[in-house]
């Protein structure tokens, strides 16, 4: 097993370099001029990483110190990409361990091939965005976690801890699963010392940037500000420029963020009692649309002009791996061995998923429940359980097979070429 890790990693490590190294120049989009524009913030003679100087406030921190202490140490974007893709092939032993103790060797070995040569894993590790920081923290913590549940080690616990915490500060989604995962942790009466030595770590970890936040900000920001502007723009009855531009008219950060909060609260009260239908209808299709943020960059013309070819092509690179995924999910799920250490995973996913329909839906926003689809599927790839399944165990799989196709159809549809009219008569 510990081989198959090893030699998994290096795949994904030569993979991502090699990507770094041959991809063709991109420009920044979006959220990747915010991060690196803080990282370069953090290097001037006037804030030299003081975190007291520095102005973040609307995303959590940990991305542009990150980015900016590799870029202190080589002066060169393309130097931090490389290294950025060594770091995210840590990922590929995190999902080796977890699916193994959760699902079994075989499942594992699968689940660690896809990931190390997703797509869009791939793609993200040569890029400045928050997640591919964020998965190798967050998984890590897993694996951590389920070591404390299986050994009932403290110290195991206390390392879960500071990932999450670590975590967190990278996207504070992590906040909100902490609770929950305590919770799982201490399950038993005798775990219940490993549970608080988990919760405790990660708070010691989260504290002081809340502190800074207080004393910096004179306001109470757990993490970030960003969540205020996500619920709203999620729930209200207006287009996204609309609430940009009412968002931008609000005098001062804080401000923005209080404000942002209460408008989401309100637009939620307003839309009851059907709120949580019509944001299952209208957030699935986009958390689970047939997607990625490496099309989207071409569609914005990071990478100038692209031959339509070259569009198709690059198009089923993405789509076709997903798909073939969430099939393999949705039987993995039928065909599965339940455990405490499974249900925690599929948790996170329900979890996770529910978080953004109850803000907004994004492709680039599931990529952190990644790793449970790769260890469901690993089941049905690897262990063949599938071709054994009860006629009940099968309904199941038509089931969640069914909620994803529904949720992967609309996105598809937008893909098809528009059919030319013809003719009027």
């Amino acid at each position: 097993m510990r081989r198959s890790a090893i030699l998994l990693t290096l795949v994904g490590l030569v993979v991502r370099v090699l990507f770094a190294a041959l991809e063709p120049t991109a420009q920044l989009v979006g959220d990747e001029h915010t991060w690196t524009g803080w990282a370069l913030e953090l290097l001037t003679p006037d804030v030299r990483f003081d975190p007291a100087a520095s102005r973040i406030l609307f995303y959590p921190p940990l991305y542009p110190y990150f980015l900016a202490a590799l870029h202190g140490l080589t002066s060169s974007w393309t130097l931090v990409k490389l290294a950025q893709a060594a770091v995210s092939a840590l990922l590929v032993p995190a999902v080796v361990r977890v699916t193994a103790h959760a699902m079994g060797e075989r499942a594992a070995v699968a689940a660690g091939l896809m990931a190390a040569v997703y797509p869009d894993l791939v793609w993200f590790s040569a890029h400045f965005w928050s997640e591919t920081l964020f998965l190798v923290l967050l998984w890590w913590g897993f694996e951590r976690l389920l070591a404390a549940q299986r050994s009932g080690a403290r110290a195991a616990a206390l390392a879960a801890g500071l990932l999450w915490g670590l975590a967190t500060l990278t996207r504070e989604t992590a906040l909100y699963f902490i609770p929950l995962a305590a919770l799982w942790l201490g399950e038993a009466r005798r775990e219940l010392r490993t549970a608080a030595a988990f919760a405790l770590a990660a708070a010691l970890v989260i504290l002081p940037w809340t502190w800074r936040n207080w004393v910096v900000w004179d306001a109470l920001v757990p993490v970030s500000t960003a969540g205020g502007l996500n619920l709203w723009q999620g729930n209200a009855r207006m287009t996204r420029e609309e609430v940009y531009a009412e968002y931008a008219k609000v005098p001062g950060r804080v401000a923005k963020y209080r404000y942002a909060r209460e408008k989401g609260i309100e637009a939620i009260r307003e839309r009851q009692p059907a709120w949580l239908f019509e944001k299952l209808r209208g957030e699935m299709p986009r958390f689970w649309e047939a997607d990625s943020l490496a099309l989207a960059h071409i569609d914005r013309g990071a990478y100038g002009a692209v031959q339509p070819s070259l569009r198709t092509a690059a198009g089923l690179v993405f789509v076709a791996p997903y798909l073939a995924l969430l099939l393999a999910f949705a039987l993995g799920v039928a065909g599965v061995g339940w455990s405490r250490a499974s249900g925690l995973l599929l948790g996170f996913l329900v979890f996770h998923n529910l978080l953004h329909v109850a803000t907004h839906g994004f492709a680039r926003y599931r990529l952190p429940i990644l790793p449970v689809l790769f260890a469901f599927a690993g089941v049905a790839l690897a262990v063949g359980r599938w071709r054994r399944l009860s006629p009940r165990r099968l309904a199941v799989a038509a089931l969640v097979a069914g909620i994803l196709g529904a949720s992967v159809a609309p996105s598809l549809r937008k893909a098809l070429p528009e059919e030319e009219a013809g003719p009027s008569s």
